[in-house]
């Protein structure tokens, strides 16, 4: 059994073929597509976010209103960049829109990737520390983040304030019990996985990673994959961690499929160089009938290590179609696996 999500990253332009051609749009479809997958059945609604882009770019407003929407979903992020984030006030809009969800708020965060502008983080008002880089401050607000989520009283308090204080230090509200444990790092290494793993973050691996050793994707994946739970492990945490990858899956079932994915049957690994200092190798996408598709996801060990799957959603073609590739899955590819 796994958990099925789709992961949208919200894409929206006033392209011809789009049905997304508005910020306003591309907010409300994603709502609307959370709603069409929860009765669907499907088990998460993740966004993924990126800053000067048409995309999803603040994610809270959209987790709370889709919280408000649904009842059963779990609703995440792949994923938040925390070198924009103040860790403080992630705190508390993370705590808010749990709380409006009932607890369902599963946020994947990381030091995030190659952005729209030179250093977008500067514009926000965050530098790193001398000698640091931009991936330690991300590292840092994710530590001082998840010291808040703990719930532990830190501020010392006025000893005349507007309103009255509980006894001790006081700590950031609103607090959201058990948060602090559904938060996921987006891990892009071997040596992060490792890192998440002694912070008792759970682990998000999506279709791109470092290639560490030249071996086919899904394989370096699973072996991080095995690194964080040895890591995990080796930490004594007392509860289960939880794992997911993302793939772009579409199980070619009429003829609207095979006239937008039908082409990439023979999709492979691919392998460049995301800045000047990282090669990476991404991950193929899987098009084809569904018996075949059965065969060739059969073969792909990081899925089967993952307890989550992601499905990477083509959201311009618009919900009800999404709503139709979510469908296919849960109806003609995964039970053949043992998903369902």
């Amino acid at each position: 059994m796994k958990k099925i999500g789709f992961l949208s990253f919200g894409h929206w332009q006033p392209a011809p073929g789009s049905q997304v051609r508005t910020a306003s749009d591309a907010l409300n479809q994603t709502i609307e597509l959370a709603e069409a997958a929860e009765e669907l059945g499907v088990d998460g609604a993740y966004v993924r976010v990126h800053h000067f882009a048409r995309q999803l770019g603040s994610p809270f407003p959209l987790l709370a209103a889709i919280g408000a929407r649904t009842s059963r979903i779990e609703i995440g992020t792949g994923v938040i960049d925390m070198r924009y984030e103040n860790p403080l006030y992630f705190a508390e809009e993370a705590g808010a829109a749990d709380l409006i969800a009932g607890g369902r708020l599963q946020l994947g965060i990381s030091r995030g990737s190659p952005e729209q502008v030179i250093d977008g983080w500067r514009y926000f008002g965050y530098e790193p520390s001398e000698g640091d880089t931009d991936a330690d401050m991300a590292r840092r607000h994710t530590e001082v983040a998840l010291q808040v989520l703990s719930g532990q009283g830190f501020a010392e308090p006025n000893p005349r304030p507007m309103f009255a204080n509980p006894p001790g230090l006081l700590r950031i509200e609103p607090h959201s019990e058990g948060l602090r444990d559904r938060i996921w790092w987006g891990s892009g290494s071997t040596g992060t996985a490792r890192w998440a793993a002694t912070l008792g973050m759970n682990l998000q691996s999506s279709t791109l990673k470092d290639d560490e050793n030249g071996k086919p994707f899904h394989v370096q994946q699973r072996e991080q994959i095995d690194v964080y739970r040895a890591a995990w492990k080796e930490a004594g945490h007392e509860r289960e961690p939880r794992v997911s990858v993302s793939r772009s899956i579409f199980a070619l079932v009429d003829d609207r499929d095979r006239a937008y994915f039908g082409v990439n049957r023979d999709a492979s690994d691919q392998v460049g160089m995301i800045d000047e200092n990282t090669r990476a190798i991404f991950g193929r996408s899987y098009a084809d009938e569904p018996d075949a598709l059965v065969e060739q996801l059969r073969e792909d060990e990081a899925i089967a290590a993952a307890d989550t799957l992601l499905l990477t959603v083509p959201n311009t073609l618009g919900v009800d179609y999404n709503a139709h590739v979510l469908e296919s899955i849960l109806t003609h590819v995964a039970p053949a696996l043992g998903w369902r």
